[in-house]
């Protein structure tokens, strides 16, 4: 979780922004790898997960006068841009979405869905179960288990309550074990 002093750093970053966007500079240098990889992991290309980045701060820098500061770090906005993009792209290129799977990212989702099958069995099994889940369902798991954000940040960047969060990652656990 992001500091008080991290969070007001990046709010005098945003507001100096709006008025001079060399300096937002800094926030592209430091989320700029995060949000790459967390586009690259569904699309699945370098170059056009580099593109779609560029779109996503591009229009983060083009926004900046309409985000609003609700106590999470910038990051949770541009989250929420780079889903957006990704929805985009696969409506306009027609190409499948992809999940790409570390072992040290998906440690933690093994635990929640089960305790009776092995790792090995599980890893064979996840990529058929992510491809069941909906859209919306895939980006609550992606979000909460790949990236590691915690439910207060997931519920800014889905536009939903943390509570709604919460209830729908454990729905989306739930059928997930089901389909184990």
């Amino acid at each position: 979780m992001v500091t008080e002093t991290e969070r007001l750093s990046e709010a005098l970053l945003i507001k100096k922004s709006l008025v001079d966007s060399e300096s937002f500079r800094p926030l592209y240098e430091k989320y700029y790898k995060r949000i790459f990889l967390f586009i690259f992991h569904r699309i699945g290309h370098k170059e056009q997960s580099a593109d779609i980045v560029q779109q996503v701060f591009l229009k983060a820098l083009g926004g900046l006068s309409k985000f609003q500061d609700k106590g999470f770090p910038f990051s949770a906005w541009l989250y929420r841009i780079a889903i957006n993009e990704c929805n985009g792209h696969f409506r306009k290129t027609k190409q499948i979405r992809l999940v790409t799977l570390d072992e040290a990212d998906v440690t933690h989702l093994f635990d929640e869905i089960t305790v009776d099958q092995t790792v090995e069995n599980l890893s064979q099994k996840l990529p058929a179960i992510l491809q069941q889940l909906r859209q919306e369902e895939l980006e609550l798991i992606v979000l909460r288990y790949f990236e590691s954000r915690p439910f207060a940040e997931i519920a800014s960047i889905l536009s939903i309550t943390e509570t709604h969060a919460k209830v729908k990652t454990y729905r989306i656990l739930k059928k997930m074990k089901k389909l184990f």
